[in-house]
């Protein structure tokens, strides 16, 4: 369980095919602390550290992880949003974060607006799925590339967010571009509350 608070960015210095599977080996600052079996987020992405030595550290993304994000698409010396999994005895500055990633969503617009920027995204439209919740709603919460950030003038496929100078450079913000992938995540309370009105208009 994470919160979508970023603690930095981690770059990737090896990616490893196995069959359907890829190993990436990043270097970040708290590599070394990080123990194995340890659950750290990847741009959003749940991963679990499989080897640790000295500053860097190693997970594996199988098949269906990369299929569902953006990480296939990944080359030595990207950087990516990282986050360790979320303490209980602190504050939830973010929201509940399952890093477990939906689909991916193509930036379509970046505004600047006057010291802040304003990112659009686009993400394919499955009515099916959007009545069990995997939607946008207005204030409500979603994860773009594993940060924790509020929707603004979502439309049936697309939503906004607004993205502050100290998130645009401390996370992987700077690097997008128009036509990027990123990650997303949808709410997991309204995909909860959804599948109980599904089965209340049952009863």
């Amino acid at each position: 369980m994470f919160s979508g608070i970023i603690e930095g960015l981690a770059e990737i210095v090896a990616i490893d095919k196995d069959r359907n599977n890829v190993h990436l080996t990043l270097r970040c600052p708290f590599a070394g602390e990080l123990v194995i079996d340890q659950s750290v987020a990847h741009n959003g992405v749940c991963l679990t550290v499989v080897r640790q030595e000295g500053d860097t550290y190693t997970v594996t993304a199988i098949d269906e992880t990369l299929k569902r994000s953006n990480l296939g698409l990944l080359k030595v010396g990207n950087k990516v949003n990282v986050e360790r999994s979320m303490l209980m005895n602190g504050r939830l500055d973010g929201h509940i974060v399952q890093g477990h990633v939906d689909e991916t969503a193509e930036c379509i617009a970046i505004e600047q607006a006057e010291g802040s920027y304003v990112y659009t995204f686009r993400y394919k439209l499955d009515i099916d799925m959007a009545r069990r919740g995997y939607c946008t709603v207005d204030k409500g919460s979603v994860a773009v590339n594993g940060v924790s950030l509020t929707v603004c003038e979502p439309t049936d496929n697309t939503f906004k967010v607004c993205i502050i100078p100290f998130t645009y450079e401390h996370t992987n913000f700077h690097t997008l571009r128009v036509g990027s992938l990123v990650n997303i995540e949808f709410d997991i309370l309204g995909k909860y509350l959804s599948r109980l009105r599904h089965f209340d208009s049952l009863a």
